[in-house]
């Protein structure tokens, strides 16, 4: 795995934690912050063929 592939995955899975610690405490303005750069992380992988359930692993 590449640089690219490990940053990216390493940021989709902080982005992930970070967006359920938001929800968790209700604080839905850094919940929509995190879910966009959550969307825009997943669009990054699909434009460069990247595998995005590797994250959860």
């Amino acid at each position: 795995m590449d640089a690219f592939t490990t940053g990216l995955l390493h940021r989709i899975r902080t982005t992930e934690t970070d967006l359920t610690r938001a929800r968790e405490t209700g604080d839905d303005f850094l919940a929509e912050v995190e879910q966009a750069e959550l969307d825009d992380l997943h669009r990054l992988a699909a434009e460069h063929g990247v595998e995005v359930s590797a994250a959860r692993a």
